[in-house]
């Protein structure tokens, strides 16, 4: 605390936050990814002033709740739990988990938590290392121990859980067989766009790696001439791609490309050299081509 606040001139409140490998004395591991020796997490801690810590709680607590919806997980499979008297820590204010329902066996687990540690961090460090640690507020010409809002997330359980979340088996209209899709949100998809050239002849697969060369300066994009086109749009909805790009004989003369839209299945027609900018707004949410003009 002490080192960042004076490095960096940060007036309280702020937040110092860091991921990576954790370790934990388990002596009985199992239940999957929820009880392990070693997994990866993501921490911040938020330093605030007294009096003001359950504001700040309560604000912390929205404000996660938000970005794990912001992650694509369905927030009806999203709740609190309040830890009672007996879970509460004996230094905490208030502790409330965010549980993500995976269904099954499993049900409803934890994947973050969100606490209010009062002084009791800071306190515990100062006694020990016989160093002060008070925030000395100018403004207000007064000292104090800040109060720690602390959010804890399992980064492999964020992970599965966005999985499960993702994971889809459909009816698809007018076909005999469904489709196994992954619906990613397109910000976390691994793949951004599929590319393929409908046919291997009349100059379509050299258009298709050229559109697909031009995409890769911008998104992490597949390029596909292998199979029935069905098939190649399956094998991409079941990576969670959620854009794919045709290139076909009236791309050749018009110099445009249709893409497909994963979730809905909707198709439009662009001009090639446009593609990256129609796939970037909408990944930003703010593309100005309206929804009727899907076809």
């Amino acid at each position: 605390f002490l080192n960042v606040q004076q490095a960096t001139r940060q007036k309280v409140p702020f937040g110092i936050a860091q991921i990576g490998k954790a370790f934990r004395n388990e002596i009985t591991p199992g239940n999957f990814t929820f009880r392990t020796r070693e997994f990866e997490q993501m921490e911040m801690q938020f330093f605030v002033e007294p009096g003001t810590d359950m504001d700040w709680f309560e604000k912390w607590k929205a404000w996660r709740r938000e970005w794990h919806v912001g992650l694509g997980l369905d927030d009806s499979r999203l709740q609190f739990h309040q830890h009672g008297e007996k879970e509460l820590a004996h230094y905490a204010r208030a502790a409330f988990d965010i549980e993500f329902d995976f269904g099954g066996t499993l049900g409803f687990q934890e994947i973050e938590g969100v606490h209010n540690r009062s002084d009791f961090d800071l306190k515990q460090h100062q006694e020990f290392s016989a160093k002060r640690l008070e925030y000395v507020d100018q403004a207000a010409n007064k000292r104090y121990l800040p109060y720690v809002i602390e959010t804890s997330v399992g980064a492999d359980r964020v992970t599965l859980a966005v999985m499960v979340n993702a994971y889809r088996e459909e009816a698809v209209a007018g076909e005999d067989e469904g489709r196994t899709v992954m619906r990613f949100h397109p910000g976390l998809a691994p793949i951004t766009a599929g590319v393929f050239p409908l046919t291997k002849k009349d100059g379509q697969p050299e258009m298709a790696e050229r559109v697909a060369a031009d995409l890769r300066k911008r998104f992490p994009v597949f390029y596909d001439d292998a199979g029935a086109i069905g098939r190649r749009y399956r094998r991409q909805d079941e990576a969670g791609t959620p854009f794919g790009i045709t290139v076909d004989g009236d791309s050749t003369r018009n110099d445009d490309v249709t893409i497909r839209f994963r979730d809905d299945l909707a198709q439009i027609r662009v001009a090639a050299a446009q593609a990256g900018e129609v796939i970037a707004g909408y990944l930003a949410k703010d593309h100005p081509v309206a929804e009727a003009s899907r076809a």
